[in-house]
């Protein structure tokens, strides 16, 4: 990767040439805390992604309730055996169990669930470890620009990278102050606020960088290979 460039570039202007004269000044940290302050949000009230009148998608209805939808298993890891993987096209793969996760930077967003079921939910408060933390720890290598998430339950979902750096994607181990239940991919699932739910892989195990993208699971099945809830992409023909 040339000097002065990190992934962010790449994955948020990945038409940006790759040049060697950006000399950014050090990264202080003030610095790194501001930028933290910035992805959540912090010092503001009643922040929301859209306006209120863009908020639903098309199609969506608004529920209270947390509908559970799976392949029809649900598997059951402790924190204790609980391990996350993160290979491929990166400069440091990464081995974390339980302790070794929640001692990265924590962070708390709260976002909106679009299924594609057509259910809503608003105002979901998540905690966990930012995708953009994640990035910036397993560094991924100039050729990544996918990642597929693998679940317990032999599940997975691809996403560009792009999508997965979303200032607002995270690892989410608590979800209104309280752990993570099972049955919502507890104890730890991906967030993905701006696209369907389904990309949002639960019992999460392994990250997987690519150069080439690898559909998953409801992307080889008929289901939209990116899934944006505003452009109504549910499947692969729309």
């Amino acid at each position: 990767m040339a000097p002065g460039l990190n992934w962010l570039d790449i994955a948020i202007k990945p038409g940006r040439p790759m040049t060697d004269d950006i000399d950014p000044p050090p990264i202080s940290k003030l610095t790194r805390s501001k930028q933290r302050w910035a992805r959540e949000g912090r010092f503001l009230t009643g922040k929301t992604a859209r306006p209120d009148d863009q908020r639903l998608p098309p199609g969506q209805h608004l529920t209270r309730d947390w509908p559970t939808l799976d392949l029809g298993l649900t598997p059951k890891i402790s924190r204790e055996r609980w391990r996350l993987d993160v290979y491929g096209a990166v400069e440091n793969p990464i081995h974390w169990d339980w302790a070794q996760f929640t001692a990265q930077p924590q962070t708390k967003f709260t976002s909106d669930i679009h299924c594609v079921t057509t259910w809503s939910r608003y105002d979901n408060q998540w905690e966990g470890l930012a995708t953009r933390d994640l990035l910036s720890a397993c560094r991924p290598r100039d050729d990544a620009r996918y990642v597929v998430l693998h679940s317990h339950d032999g599940y997975t979902t691809n996403l560009a990278l792009e999508d997965f750096a979303a200032e607002d994607a995270l690892l989410a181990h608590a979800w209104t102050g309280a752990p993570l239940e099972v049955e919502h991919g507890g104890p730890v699932r991906l967030v993905v606020p701006h696209l369907y739910f389904w990309k949002s892989a639960k019992w999460l195990q392994r990250i997987e960088f690519l150069a080439e993208d690898a559909p998953g699971y409801w992307e080889v099945r008929g289901y939209h290979n990116r899934g944006d809830p505003w452009a109504e992409q549910r499947y692969s023909g729309d």
